[in-house]
């Protein structure tokens, strides 16, 4: 599961779109749309990359993905 609001919050203080995520994971920006609102599901292996392209460190993970 992943906290939509935290990770639309670190993007927005990034200066990062979805374009950006998605670029980064590999899949369309459509893709990432739906795995940042819940419809989809994000593996860990994505959830990895989220984090790195984030700058979430391991201590906040817990409060973006769960």
């Amino acid at each position: 599961m992943i906290n939509s609001r935290k990770i639309k919050g670190r993007m927005a203080e990034l200066n990062l779109t979805q374009r950006d995520l998605a670029k980064a994971v590999g899949v369309s920006p459509s893709t990432i749309s739906q795995k940042i609102s819940g419809a989809r599901p994000v593996t860990l292996n994505e959830a990895e990359i989220f984090a790195s392209v984030l700058k979430i460190n391991n201590d906040q993970f817990g409060e973006f993905f769960f």
